[in-house]
């Protein structure tokens, strides 16, 4: 008696071996960096930025050697500065990272090993953010220097340079998720850069069109010191001895909302980075009213703020919206820096990290193998 035997099905052979998820990160990422410090236009780029941030940072200590906040805008500029360039370095390290494997046929060489397609964006995003804080590691001697001028507390410096480091590596996962997106790197870094500048230029643009919208009429009631008319002579020159008084105006006029509309800054790089930061005011000596809102120079002490402060100065005013009601103790404390009472940052971070979520979810959705369709002229390998 004989059996038939029927041929048997050949099962798919799944592997067992797999890399755990940092493992795999780490194996990507120290590709990428092997790759980017191999060639020597990222030391040059270095380099560049050395000398030219060094020669910002002499020019501006020669002027601004006889301000009292002499340390605090130095680091204000340095922070501004490395944010700025950063803001224009970082998608030129991360917009290509995707579609520059692509173009360049080694892509789907690591899509058909173990990897995952969220194990090679981290990987990818990781190296261009270390990429990018380089620039801020080799501003460090700066930054050092402008803290032993003093007038920067501990954790305001520290504030700025996590911000500043959160902000660098928000920008490259965007440059990432775009280059996972798109199939030409050309178009990825272009398209990078239209959405930095959407954040860091669009949102000021919309912000100050946007005033239009909520103009109302208003009574607003100002006031100033100033010598009455008997003390002045023909020349309009006060009397000696003479003493300010202080002169209230009503006037009726359209003014802007701008706390209607302040949380259009709040995605804004520089306004993150600025509103962060926890600025000290309860340091500062008490004014004299009525010589400090008369601007005589006898009447300090004057407090000058830095640029990164002065943005975040700027945005709590938009929060606060306009004083309608200003007598000349107000005037006079209208002088000092504004308390930080509730922050924008949070919203604008949010906004910034949801923004960069939607375009790596997407990008990995595209990486994800086998893939279903791919668009004309793609390469494959």
């Amino acid at each position: 008696m004989s059996t038939a035997t029927e041929p048997s099905t050949p099962q798919p052979v799944r592997s067992t071996t797999g890399l755990t998820f940092w493992s795999a990160v780490r194996t990507v990422f120290s590709l990428e960096m092997r790759q980017r410090l191999r060639g020597k236009g990222w030391y040059w780029m270095l380099g560049i930025w050395f000398v030219v941030i060094g020669f910002i940072f002499v020019l501006a200590t020669g002027v601004l050697g006889t301000t009292d906040n002499e340390g605090g805008i130095l680091f204000d500029l340095v922070v501004g500065f490395v944010l700025l360039f950063g803001l224009l370095i970082a998608p030129g390290l991360s917009a290509n990272a995707v579609n520059g494997d692509r173009a360049g046929g080694t892509l789907a060489i690591l899509q058909v090993t173990l990897l995952t397609p969220g194990q090679l964006l981290t990987g990818k995003w990781l190296a261009s953010w270390v990429g990018s804080l380089a620039f801020l590691v080799l501003s460090c001697p700066f930054i050092f220097w402008a803290l032993a001028l003093g007038g920067v507390n501990a954790q305001e410096a520290i504030v700025s340079l996590l911000m500043l480091a959160v902000e660098l590596g928000v920008v490259c996962a965007i440059g990432v998720g775009v280059s996972a997106l798109a199939n030409r790197p050309l178009f990825s870094i272009v398209s990078t850069y239209m959405l930095v500048a959407l954040l860091a230029i669009g949102t000021v643009i919309v912000f100050g069109l946007s005033t239009t919208l909520v103009m109302e009429e208003r009574t607003m009631t100002t006031s100033y010191y100033t010598y009455p008319e008997s003390s002045l002579d023909a020349t309009g020159t006060p009397d000696p001895g003479a003493e300010m008084e202080c002169v209230t105006q009503t006037s009726q006029g359209m003014i802007p909302r701008t706390e209607y509309i302040a949380w259009l800054l709040a995605a804004n790089p520089f306004v993150v980075v600025a509103d962060a930061v926890p600025y000290s005011v309860e340091d500062l000596p008490e004014l004299d009213p009525a010589t400090d809102a008369a601007g005589l120079p006898q009447g300090g002490p004057y407090y000058t703020p830095g640029i990164m402060e002065t943005i975040s100065q700027g945005v709590r005013a938009a929060q606060a919206g306009p004083d309608v009601e200003q007598s000349c103790e107000e005037l006079a404390e209208s002088l000092r820096p504004l308390p930080q009472e509730t922050p924008i940052w949070p919203l604008g971070l949010g906004l910034q990290l949801l923004l960069a979520g939607v375009l790596l979810l997407i990008g990995r959705r595209r990486l994800t193998m086998p893939a279903k369709r791919l668009a004309q002229g793609t390469r494959i390998a």
